[in-house]
């Protein structure tokens, strides 16, 4: 059995002292894949070193996270731009737009999103969405552009009438610890989602699952996401595991 985690930042600076030893742990635990999304500018180095260090298990995506879209924001897409066509992409990620922090830049952040969104269908690449606070403006981008689209709603905690809209744009959900908390909601309607829809994501070091809540998400824990989605579907973690790696292979076309 592996696991494959389609949304983690290991080269955060959270896993300053110990990544090389959390990653192997997670290897040795069955988490064979690890796919992650940048951030800004900043990150590309350590990501690319960690591409180096673990080749087969690692796997970069070139995008402006929304809460980084700023005054420069032109600059920062220039820098996207020039990573994608250097070809060593599998996903341009991670886009989309958030409100929960700052609204200043809204009209930015759905630019920035349309372009990225458009760079990714240039290169028939998947990408992945990060959205907060945001449903209405994320899903009126996606009717705006010309689809189809492949990709992952990523950290995905809406309905299941938002699950369904997402779905119909041809998007996987990303399921990561928010199922494992109580007030999480999304694990009263998950089972009618059919698992060829879902892929599997820690979004570490953040939203660590229960009972790690709070605390660093480390990459080993995507198995407890694993053995919360096979009580909820009532099938074996194995079934979990297998569905929701072929789903993300397919997808990322590894």
């Amino acid at each position: 059995m592996f696991l494959t985690d389609t949304h983690t930042h290991l080269y955060s600076e959270a896993f300053d002292e110990d990544r090389t030893l959390e990653i192997q742990k997670a290897i040795d635990a069955g988490i064979q894949q690890f796919f992650l999304p940048a951030i800004d500018s900043t990150y590309y180095s350590g990501m690319k070193a960690l591409k180096e260090e673990f080749p087969n298990n690692v796997h970069l995506m070139a995008g402006l996270h929304p809460t980084h879209v700023k005054e420069n924001v032109e600059e920062e897409l220039l820098v996207v731009q020039n990573e994608l066509k250097s070809g060593n992409y599998c996903a341009v990620g991670e886009i989309g737009i958030d409100l929960y922090w700052d609204k200043t830049f809204l009209k930015q952040q759905q630019n920035a999103f349309a372009i990225q969104i458009k760079w990714a269908q240039d290169y028939d690449l998947p990408f992945a969405i990060h959205c907060r606070d945001a449903f209405d403006e994320v899903f009126e981008v996606l009717e705006t552009l010309q689809g189809p689209y492949k990709g992952i709603f990523h950290c995905f905690t809406g309905t299941y009438q938002q699950a369904e809209r997402a779905i119909d744009f041809g998007l996987k959900l990303g399921i990561g610890g928010v199922v494992t908390f109580k007030n999480g909601k999304i694990d009263q309607f998950l089972k009618e989602i059919p698992l060829e829809h879902i892929v599997l994501e820690t979004d570490a070091p953040y939203l660590a699952p229960v009972p790690y809540r709070g605390k660093r998400n480390n990459p080993e824990y995507l198995k407890l996401i694993a053995q919360k989605l096979a009580l909820l579907y009532e099938v074996p973690l194995e079934e979990i595991a297998r569905i929701t790696s072929e789903n993300s292979k397919k997808l990322f076309k590894l």
